[in-house]
């Protein structure tokens, strides 16, 4: 029954497994750059520029990963030469980056405003007392929600394999498609890739519910 399992099926799979953490890992990294300096942007009082992210952001939102996929492959990258890979991490670090500024933008406004006020009564002015002041609280808030945002992204990942992408669970059907004489061959592979993601995630989900405590 583990005779699936040979030394080519575990490469496999390794590579695939190495695949889903390059696009979540590099998207996030993306997300953290754009997204802080959106949300930053968008706790401004500045009615047109907050229009403006709100905007992008449910734009974003109300279309599928999917969509967003199909749209930047077979749409673009006839002009821009982009790769399944490419196009991935481009989608996932847009979607990952306007989830981040809306994280930052509520933790930002979630700070009360007399830590405002008492910044700039010790004389420092409006960016130092955001740098000072408000991004190191707001960063404790911030934390938490940009941890399970990761995890999500992870779990997200196997819908590019409908571009093309060969993640985890893309190599895990083409060896059940190989082996489809075995009746257990579904069972060890999914389960395997389930164990997977479950000790990527499982993990993170714990800590980040710890940071919460800890910082509530």
């Amino acid at each position: 029954m583990l005779d699936i399992f040979t030394p080519d099926v575990i490469k496999r799979l390794y590579d695939g497994f190495i695949i889903t953490l390059q696009i979540s890992f590099v998207s996030m990294f993306f997300s953290l750059i754009f997204g802080i300096f959106l949300g930053v942007l968008m706790s401004l009082k500045n009615i047109f520029i907050y229009s403006l992210c709100r905007f992008a952001l449910e734009f974003i939102r109300i279309m599928p990963i999917i969509v967003w996929l199909f749209v930047f492959y077979f749409g673009f990258s006839d002009y821009f030469h982009l790769s399944s890979f490419g196009a991935s991490v481009l989608v996932f670090s847009i979607w990952g980056s306007f989830e981040i500024m809306d994280l930052v933008r509520a933790s930002i406004v979630s700070i009360p405003k007399h830590q405002f006020q008492s910044g700039i009564s010790l004389g420092l002015n409006t960016a130092q007392v955001y740098f000072y002041v408000i991004l190191p609280q707001a960063l404790k808030r911030f934390i938490p929600a940009c941890i399970n945002l990761f995890t999500r992204m992870v779990k997200t990942t196997p819908v590019t394999s409908l571009i093309g992408v060969i993640e985890l669970i893309k190599i895990g059907q083409q060896v059940i498609e190989v082996n489809i004489d075995n009746i257990y061959a579904p069972f060890l592979i999914y389960g395997l890739i389930f164990l997977l993601y479950f000790i990527i995630c499982y993990p993170i989900s714990i800590y980040s519910k710890i940071l919460e405590k800890k910082w509530s």
